[in-house]
């Protein structure tokens, strides 16, 4: 039955893979989805939409480039104006995000009114759009929400709200969410609940692992308080396996059912294999530092890995010196497995948000037991057993200052969001500034550029540092529909280095 609802799920989203329009219009029609007086026939709905579009088109792309996993290959051109740092909105992600997946989550509560039987698909229902709420404006920033989700009240051009005000309110209701005793919920129908297959006490540790990740973003600001959330996480339980929506049930064969990110690849798109390029900041780093999990991500060309400058596709010159163009050489391609998952929010970044609260507390013993669960979560993720980095290898943990220290957690969340939360990893690099950006002008000397490349740090695009004033996107413009449908907007940013309220931290 499971399979079946997916099944049926995925007939809408390969659509949205395509024509952002065409899924609305489907997801909009009273016989599909919400002509329902069920709660829980939404419930699948909101969280494969939700996966989805993490790890969809447009944003599991363009945190793919942003964050330097990939850049844009020299024969094609798809995502250059996401390497040129163009000003970018997506558009698709930010439609799905609020018309989709909020008011299924909104419209799951409204059914559940008082029912005793339905008070379980609320509690999950607050949960996920509690998660959404900040996934918005942690990109976007300030955004429409008190006022938002009320066209059928007449409230047609809701007003933006701070996002510090937002983060206040999602707290507040965050607080009362794990307020309740889910002991006392009535068990829901486990095949309609796609992540913990109706397990309230998982749905519990995802929202105290919600209440940590809000706690943390404000990790730069003056509302944070690391006390606090020690004596947090000292007290709370947190999601031992992560939220997401399993591999195994893609049919990888079938059109329509596959991961997104198979989609674009596979039935003649050769999306990824056309347009995508593994980037020399993240290549470097993994097959230097001899991280298994480059394997994992990454089909290696005949001659060993190899990355490309970011945003470097007009480059006509030899940069190796090795008497092929950069253009002509053989790089690593973007893998993903058949059965790859969709993940919402993962075990190991909540074990690296633990780890940091150590560290600010200078409890290194913690700190290090944490940081190691997190890059094992990630290995067994990507199909490693073998701990040898965190033992013998370069992810050892050494014991510094707390500077230090947040930057070895920063930089293997970073390794282990690849392929699975792209988003996270831009917002994260945003919070925490690892990978640091080095200052690297690659045109003035190519070939010592490649010689001697900054191992770890990001770079500039070298055809988009102009746009930006060589530094690196902080949030997304807004999509054109939201400014011109909404007599209420602010003005368009005038380009992507406008940072959201918590982006607090010295550096870009």
């Amino acid at each position: 039955m499971k399979k079946y609802i997916l099944k049926f799920i995925l007939a809408f989203l390969t659509v949205l893979s395509f024509s952002c329009e065409s899924y609305l219009d489907v997801n909009q029609d009273p016989n599909v989805l919400s002509d329902t007086d069920q709660p829980k026939i939404l419930l699948p709905n909101a969280q494969v939409g939700l996966a989805h579009t993490m790890m969809g088109y447009d944003i599991g792309f363009g945190g793919g480039f942003w964050t330097q996993y990939w850049t844009q290959s020299y024969t094609a051109s798809q995502f250059k104006d996401l390497c040129e740092f163009e000003e970018e909105s997506f558009n698709d992600a930010y439609v799905e995000f609020s018309a989709v997946v909020l008011n299924d989550l909104k419209r799951m509560q409204t059914l559940s009114g008082d029912l005793p039987e339905n008070q379980g698909y609320a509690y999950i229902a607050e949960a996920l759009s509690i998660f959404t709420w900040q996934v918005m404006t942690d990109l976007w920033g300030d955004i429409p929400y008190s006022e938002a989700l009320q066209g059928n009240e007449g409230i047609t051009a809701p007003k933006f709200d701070a996002s510090e005000d937002i983060y206040a309110d999602l707290e507040t209701r965050i607080n009362a969410l794990l307020a309740i005793d889910v002991s006392e919920l009535t068990q829901i129908d486990a095949k309609f609940d796609f992540i913990y297959e109706g397990d309230l006490n998982a749905w519990e540790k995802f929202a105290n692992s919600l209440k940590l990740k809000l706690m943390m973003r404000q990790s730069e600001t003056s509302n944070y308080s690391n006390s606090t959330a020690l004596s947090f996480i000292s007290s709370a339980s947190f999601i031992d396996a992560s939220a997401k929506i399993s591999g195994a049930i893609w049919e990888d064969d079938k059109e329509g059912k596959r991961h997104p990110m198979r989609e674009f690849q596979e039935g003649g798109a050769n999306t990824l294999s056309i347009n995508v390029i593994g980037c020399k900041s993240f290549i470097d780093y993994l097959n230097v530092n001899s991280d298994p999990r480059i394997d994992a991500l990454f089909t290696a060309p005949s001659g060993g890995h190899l990355g490309a400058f970011f945003g470097d596709f007009d480059s006509k010159k030899d940069s190796d010196e090795d008497g092929t163009l950069d253009e002509d050489e053989d790089y690593s391609e973007a893998l993903f497995a058949g059965d790859t998952d969709l993940i919402i929010m993962s075990d190991w970044e909540v074990n690296f948000f633990i780890a940091e609260v150590y560290a600010r507390a200078s409890d290194l013993v913690n700190a290090k037991t944490y940081y190691e669960m997190g890059v094992t979560a990630s290995l067994a993720q990507n199909g490693f057993s073998a701990t040898d980095i965190i033992t013998t290898g370069y992810a050892t943990w050494v014991d510094g200052t707390t500077e230090a220290n947040l930057k070895q957690i920063a930089m293997q969340k970073w390794v282990a969001n690849a392929n699975y939360q792209h988003l996270e990893s831009f917002v994260e690099r945003n919070r925490t500034k690892y990978p640091a950006l080095n200052p690297i002008d690659i045109k003035l000397d190519r070939n010592d550029a490649f010689l001697n490349f900054p191992l770890g740090d990001l770079t500039n695009s070298v055809n988009g540092r102009d746009k930006t004033n060589a530094k690196l996107p902080s949030s997304p413009v807004y999509p054109a529909d939201v400014m011109g449908r909404n007599i209420n907007a602010p003005s368009q940013k005038p380009d992507l280095l406008q940072k959201v309220w918590w982006d607090k931290k010295v550096g870009n």
